[in-house]
């Protein structure tokens, strides 16, 4: 599970510059075994209406592309 959560916040960094620029950010949280993937999104991404898009359609798409393993994004408070 180690490996996992390594190579799920090598990927996180990948995405993390594009959120930056608008002033938000991705934040690991943890995996459960039902491999479902919690992230915190923080900053400007906290609260905005577009949230959960970038969360669906930007960082979940992203992440089960480099690992399919990966069955869902979902974002914690």
């Amino acid at each position: 599970m180690q490996q996992l959560q390594e190579t799920v916040k090598k990927i996180l960094d990948q995405i993390r510059p594009t959120l930056q620029r608008d002033g938000g950010d991705v934040e690991f949280v943890g995996i459960d075994a039902d491999l479902v993937l919690k992230v915190r999104l923080t900053g400007a991404c906290q609260g905005c209406p577009m949230s959960r898009i970038t969360l669906k359609e930007g960082i979940e798409k992203f992440v089960k592309s480099e690992l399919p393993t990966i069955r869902a994004v979902e974002a914690v408070e």
